[in-house]
């Protein structure tokens, strides 16, 4: 493909912002190549600068679930911004959108707004030490909670593609504070709370860990978690910025018959506008301001457009059977994803959930973090450049997830089957 435009913009981008980008992955180091700059979007394609176009498995990282685009969802956007853009006032989309989440999750009773990921997982681990007078917190190896200095200590997402473990900046004293744990191993836990269960505010974690590919948890595992913080009285907040309203209509804890203290959202409940939420029960939330003196603020939180898009995405998604076709459709795509890869003598693990997957260039069983550093990131890259020049952008890192949205069809899973079957060909010569 001639991607001259998108290099010209790449070389120009990189004098004003650090690395060319706003956010690291969107780099393209871990696959050794230089990003492809985006004109516009539309239903499961995007096409970039040069005129090319592929169908997407990106997504904008997750929130797309109905697509680019989506007309009900352009038109509801355009008609609020008519009537104004940002208010830094209440409006009423916020609430109609508050009871949305809150009939959909039953553990949310009241909710706050945010405008991002990184800032509800921040609000609600100052929260939980509030709450119950602890410091320490505990997460996970490879999960990823945005890069407020808490969360940055064996992150996933661009940390995990970079090979950073930590972060410079991050105070040692911060450090101290997050006890790492082993995702899917109940006994890492029970090991720290052991050792340090009076002084552990919060267990917080992505409940299908969606930040060093996808990693399916163990039920028994989560379970275990939520036995163990209220043995110690710690809060369990799920973050399900990933998994919320993507995993089925709701959030995965009601997949699992979970009742987390807090819930983080994102992604999905925004229409793909920038947008964040922490909730949970009415005792702990009251105690966030105004109502109680734990404080959080924002100038755009409950942003009208972003409200509005969100209103119009979870009430499309309520209407019909889009969960299941999702499903099938992505079953249909994964099974014939294996066949090819075995056809070419590559027997990958291959994880999927939902409308989720991630194929992992290695034939290890992946469920946690160390079997992730286990894959062939050299010829993940190579894959990924080759599939991208057949018209199919996967994202730019290994330790990403893959989504299908409501956009796709049978037709694109076909043309996706056959693009791989031809990278492969390419990288094995």
């Amino acid at each position: 493909m001639n991607t001259d435009r998108s290099e010209e913009m790449f070389r120009i981008a990189c004098q004003y912002m650090p690395g060319g980008v706003n956010s690291p992955v969107r780099a393209f180091k871990a696959v050794k190549g230089n990003p492809i700059f985006i004109k516009e979007a539309r239903g499961s394609q995007v096409i970039d600068v040069d005129g090319n176009a592929y169908i997407d498995y990106v997504g904008s990282w997750g929130p797309l679930i109905l697509g680019h685009s989506h007309p009900q969802v352009i038109e509801a956007i355009c008609s609020m911004a008519t009537k104004g853009t940002s208010f830094g006032a209440p409006y009423e989309a916020e609430i109609e959108l508050a009871s949305l989440i809150s009939a959909a999750i039953p553990s949310i009773e009241m909710i706050r707004m945010v405008n991002s990921g990184t800032e509800a997982a921040m609000s609600a681990i100052r929260l939980a030490r509030a709450y119950t007078g602890r410091d320490k917190i505990v997460k996970f190896e490879g999960c990823y909670h945005g890069h407020a200095d808490s969360f940055l200590i064996k992150a996933g997402s661009g940390l995990l593609t970079s090979g950073v473990p930590t972060s410079p900046g991050v105070p040692a004293r911060t450090a101290e504070l997050t006890l790492i744990a082993t995702y899917n191993d109940l006994q890492s836990v029970i090991d720290l709370f052991n050792e340090h269960g009076q002084e552990i505010a919060a267990v917080i974690i992505e409940p299908v860990a969606g930040n060093m590919g996808l990693v399916i948890p163990d039920s028994e595992f989560l379970h275990g978690l939520r036995q163990l913080t209220l043995k110690y009285g710690s809060l369990l907040i799920f973050d399900e910025v990933i998994t919320g309203f993507r995993a089925c209509y709701g959030g995965f804890q009601n997949i699992v018959a979970i009742k987390p203290d807090l819930t983080i959202l994102g992604k999905i409940i925004g229409g793909g506008l920038p947008v964040g939420a922490y909730g949970g029960s009415r005792e702990i939330m009251k105690q966030v301001a105004p109502q109680g003196d734990v404080y959080q603020a924002g100038t755009l939180s409950g942003n009208p457009l972003a409200m509005t898009a969100g209103v119009e995405t979870l009430k499309i998604l309520a209407e019909n059977d889009w969960y299941d076709r999702l499903e099938v459709l992505t079953y249909y795509l994964i099974g014939k994803l294996k066949t090819v890869f075995e056809n070419h003598g590559l027997y990958y693990e291959i994880n999927r959930l939902a409308s989720m997957f991630t194929v992992f260039f290695t034939e290890e069983l992946v469920d946690n973090y160390t079997a992730v550093l286990n894959c062939d990131t050299e010829k993940y890259g190579a894959f990924h450049q080759a599939l991208l020049n057949e018209g199919v952008y996967f994202p730019p890192a290994q330790f990403e997830t893959c989504f299908l949205s409501c956009a796709h069809d049978m037709d694109d899973a076909n043309k996706t089957i056959e693009a791989v079957n031809r990278a492969l060909s390419i990288i094995q010569e």
